[in-house]
């Protein structure tokens, strides 16, 4: 292999998303990294390509365009059909360095947390995982700042000068992607860049960016390549005699549109608690979430959690059932589209994203919720 190097960070250009697919079938992550992507291309002025591995891959590469993606890269071989991260690494690898692209983003899947930062030792970069916001330009992230920090405003203008000490010199983060991700367990957020190599690489939680509406002309249009790339089985030290899948029951908190959600009030009764959630989701057709404390208390699994250290959820409806609102529980909701809350605290954070709140007991309030909107549905 040729002597790399990726500190001259002027020669490398555009966006990547590495696009995961199981049995010739894209992930819903993907779509989520492209529109992202595109995004983030837009602001550098670069081209957006995604990234496909695989055998016989190539008829499902076009519907990444439609998603934003001005080009994708295709890696087609049969030592590519099932994931194998030897396989998966090299042929990344090789491709970053012939072609050179200044991000490259991964889906924190079971396959992105193992891909990615095998990628980034290897190219010798960093990477930031489990991020749940992206940014390059400036104006825009200081937005996010300040609708979601507590910083100070000298602080932030500081920030907005975006130049920092890389060494003991200045360096200018116009160009850097800010990669945010919850830290110290969830208590604060983090904003991170990558200012001396390239590519800056990152993995995005499943369910926390926003999907672009499908566009079919631009599904015709994007260009599709085949990468060159050399793959051999001795480059494979791992071998997947079969793949079995088992069926686990999990709660689907990123595709429901109505949630309720409980948390540390329901700890006096937390069976009757849990179950009041539920026959309230139940005749909204929804499921229960949770807080982090419901999930840290054993209350509930995990899949149940909603936040920053959870699922990122936009249903039609939340209900927030005994939650205080920690500024990492509302980054995890507060683009629901009515927020409804019920605490005993009058000043408690949740009611400053609520559209409607209520002050009283949960135990109270959540049996007479459930019986008005079943008598409203059999008037109609």
């Amino acid at each position: 292999m040729p002597t790399y190097s990726n500190t001259n960070t002027a020669a490398y250009k555009n966006v990547w998303v590495f696009c995961e697919q199981r049995e010739g079938k894209l992930m819903p992550t993907d779509f989520e990294l492209i529109s992202e992507g595109r995004k983030l291309a837009d602001e550098l002025g670069v081209k957006l390509c995604g990234l496909l591995l695989g055998h016989n891959v190539e008829g499902i590469a076009k519907e990444l365009g439609g998603y934003g993606a001005d080009e994708v890269l295709v890696a087609d071989d049969p030592l590519l059909e099932v994931y194998t991260t030897d396989g998966y690494t090299k042929v990344i690898c090789d491709t970053v360095e012939d072609l050179k692209p200044e991000v490259l983003l991964f889906g924190a899947t079971n396959i992105g947390r193992d891909l990615g930062p095998r990628c980034a030792a290897r190219l010798h970069t960093g990477l930031c995982a489990d991020c749940t916001h992206l940014d390059v330009d400036m104006p825009l992230y200081m937005d996010f700042l300040k609708a979601n920090s507590t910083l100070p405003e000298n602080r932030l203008d500081l920030i907005a000068k975006h130049t920092v000490k890389v060494l003991g010199e200045d360096h200018d983060t116009t160009r850097d992607l800010k990669m945010t991700r919850p830290a110290f367990g969830g208590h604060l957020m983090a904003s991170i860049i990558c200012p001396r190599f390239r590519p800056a690489m990152a993995t995005v939680r499943p369910g926390v960016l926003a999907k672009a509406p499908f566009d079919q002309a631009k599904a015709d249009a994007v260009k599709v390549t085949p990468v060159k790339f050399q793959l051999a089985e001795s480059d494979i030290h791992e071998n997947v005699k079969e793949v079995v899948k088992a069926a686990k029951k999990l709660v689907d908190l990123v595709g429901a549109d109505y949630i309720v959600s409980v948390g540390r009030g329901i700890s006096k009764d937390v069976d009757t608690g849990i179950k009041l959630a539920q026959e309230l989701a139940d005749v909204l057709g929804g499921v229960v979430g949770g807080s982090r404390v419901a999930i840290d208390s054993g209350w509930l699994s995990a899949d149940h959690q909603v936040g920053q250290t959870g699922k990122t959820v936009h249903p039609k409806i939340y209900v927030a059932l005994g939650i205080s609102g920690s500024i990492q529980h509302k980054a995890g909701m507060s683009d629901s589209e009515c927020i409804i809350a019920v605490n005993k605290n009058p000043d408690a954070p949740i009611f400053e994203v609520a559209d409607y709140g209520i002050t009283g007991d949960l135990f109270k309030v959540t049996p007479l919720l459930t019986e008005a909107i079943k008598a409203e549905k059999a008037n109609k």
